[in-house]
């Protein structure tokens, strides 16, 4: 008789602490993508402190960016995407030029967004907002921010490659 009163208590329980996670998660939609994104943020970070300060100028062609303009492009795009699904202004930064500076940078753009990430809701996603690619909605600026700093970060791989360090390794 205990076991049959314990088994609607334990549901009602399970039902009770799922409802509550379902809240918690409405009120931030960008719950998944905040998840990756700070996979990315990592990855990001260790790509561009794989690199050794002198190597920061490094470019493999004469018409493309040197390593470390490619790693501050990152960081600048990342500070307009998200300052656009604010729907503000980009904040003034400069960018910087040694390794040490770039990387914080970097970081700092990434800091930038995961708190505008964390505060977006489903209003907000479904919204358009300005963007570097132009008027687009939450969902899609955050994907294009996504898809941005992932191409250029490959292309940071390759740059790592061609100066024989192995790039770091990615982890979800």
């Amino acid at each position: 008789m205990f076991v049959r009163m314990l088994v609607p208590v334990a549901i009602v329980l399970a039902l009770s602490l799922l409802s509550s996670r379902g809240e918690s998660e409405a009120a931030n939609g960008a719950g998944e993508y905040a998840k990756h994104f700070a996979a990315l943020e990592k990855l990001s970070l260790a790509v561009a402190q794989a690199m050794p300060a002198e190597q920061y100028g490094y470019r493999p062609h004469p018409q493309s960016m040197n390593f470390g303009a490619l790693m501050s492009h990152i960081a600048q795009t990342n500070y307009q995407f998200c300052a656009g699904l604010k729907d503000s202004s980009s904040p003034a930064v400069a960018s910087p030029g040694d390794k040490q500076a770039i990387v914080a940078f970097l970081g700092d753009s990434f800091s930038y967004c995961s708190e505008v990430i964390s505060q977006l809701g489903d209003q907000q996603l479904n919204s358009m907002h300005d963007s570097p690619d132009g008027r687009l909605s939450g969902r899609e600026s955050l994907l294009a921010m996504y898809i941005h700093v992932a191409h250029h970060r490959g292309q940071a791989e390759i740059y790592l490659r061609n100066r024989g360090i192995k790039p770091p390794a990615y982890v979800i």
